[in-house]
Parts: structure tokens; sequence; C-alpha cells
């Protein structure tokens, strides 16, 4: 189920790119959702199906990633057919990234941090960065190189054979570090979206609900809560908010005020 894409004059503020339906709601639905309310057209790419999931089927998560990315307010989402568990960085899946890249046209990119225990998780964070950098190539059709599997240069360099896709990199890349324990750089106040990440979580009733299937890798539906909200209050406690959802960033931050600058250090 795949909902529509935005028109080229109207890029994506923000794309999240994740291995699996229900990822970007868990680490960084909350800020989506804020994005959303302040007028921010916000999109997620969900690189599989969901297939190999130990609940539900892809068709049940499709329908439920289309309600979760509904209640954040999403503008656009996709999944890739990228195998599930099988996420690999390729080059035909570089090129099925890059294309997506420069169709939507987003300012900043939201990856998974790139260490974890799901390999399909930190894979999907250097193949969404590789993707991101082929997507400026001005000699690169992604799309033509994906149908052809041959030679993928344009030696005219003005992407017009086999797509109108015109190059395109994020300005901003940042990481959602949730499923990983590390320091973040900075924390995203979702205080006043708590209940709708959480809602967004929930709407993915085949992975969330009590059953026997997967018991002993699963929290019961009782604890979901309490752990959504326990992490979400560590992150708040960091940046001195109630709820916050923890982001990486490889650049070294620019201050321009240093009576700006958020968060009491004593």
């Amino acid at each position: 189920m795949t909902m529509p894409s935005p028109p080229t004059s109207q890029p994506l503020d923000i794309l999240a790119i994740a291995a699996h339906r229900d990822d970007v709601e868990q680490t960084c639905g909350g800020t989506l959702r804020k994005a959303a309310q302040l007028g921010q057209r916000t999109g997620i790419l969900d690189l599989t199906q969901g297939e190999m999931g130990t609940r539900g089927t892809a068709e049940d998560r499709a329908r439920e990633a289309t309600d979760a990315a509904n209640i954040l307010g999403v503008t656009w989402r996709r999944a890739l057919d990228i195998p599930d568990g099988r996420v690999e960085n390729t080059w035909e899946n570089r090129l099925k990234v890059a294309t997506v890249i420069r169709e939507t046209r987003p300012r900043v990119v939201i990856l998974p941090y790139w260490k974890g225990r799901h390999p399909d998780h930190y894979t999907a964070s250097v193949l969404g960065y590789e993707a991101c950098f082929l997507a400026g190539l001005a000699k690169l059709d992604p799309q033509k190189a994906l149908s052809t599997q041959h030679s993928a240069f344009n030696p005219s360099g003005d992407g017009s054979q086999a797509s109108n896709l015109a190059p395109h990199r994020p300005f901003k890349i940042i990481y959602a570090t949730l499923y990983y324990d590390i320091r973040p750089s900075f924390v995203v106040d979702i205080s006043d979206h708590f209940k709708t990440k959480f809602a967004s979580i929930l709407a993915y009733k085949s992975q969330f609900s009590d059953q026997e299937a997967g018991k002993d890798l699963f929290p019961a539906h009782d604890e979901i809560h309490a752990r959504v909200e326990a992490m979400a209050r560590f992150y708040g406690m960091l940046g001195g908010v109630t709820y916050a959802e923890p982001f990486l960033q490889k650049e070294v931050g620019l201050v321009e005020d240093l009576l700006a600058i958020p968060v009491k250090s004593i």
C-alpha cells in the first residue's frame, strides 16, 4: 500500500528512512509529528515489506503503516522491495534509494544509527548514507542504471536520459539512536506529541498485541507503554523536558548566540 508521491515542485522537508515498518514510529515518530504540526512536509521510506517478521504478514503491516502515517500526519510513505532480513548495501539497493531521494528531494534525511543488534538496521544506515551521496551525482541516472544494469553514467550530465529526476543531496543527515545506547548529539522535545507517537506504534496491532507468536521476544501489551515512556522520559531528562527523542550528527554544531543555547549546565 503506497501513499501518493509528492510532486517535484513540493519536496519533502524531512525523509526518515528505516529497514522495517514501525522502526520510524519507534525511533523518531514524535519528531515527525512535531514537524508536521509546524507545517513541514514529512515522509517515510521503509526499505522492506516486513515479510519475515515473527508476527503478522506484509499485507498486515502495509495497512498498519498507512494508519500510522495518517496518525503522524506524514505526507508521503513508500516501502521498497528489499528482502526483509536481508537488507544489503548493494549497488542495486543504493540506486533504489537514490531514486527516492531524487524524487522526494528532502532537505533533512533521518537514518538509523550505524550500530545495533539487528543487521538490517545498521546496514540501512550505511546504505542510506551512500544512496544520498549517489543521488547528487549529475552523471548518474539511477533509474536507467536499474533498468539496464549496465552503464549507469550519462555523459551529458544533464539528467535528461531515461528520467527527469534531477540530482539532489539532502542538506543534513542525522541518525536516530534510540535502538543503541550512545549519548546523542541532541534531543528533540516531543512532550506535546508523545501520545500521538505512542498511538502510531499501537497502530501496528499485528506486532504489539498479546499473542502466542513471539511472546518471548515481544513485551506484553501492558508493558509497551511503560517501556516507550521510560525511554522518552530518559532522553527528555537529558534535554530538560518531559519527553524527547535522541539523535546524533557527525558534524560539529554551529552556535551564533551563546545566550540562546538551550539546556542548563548546572
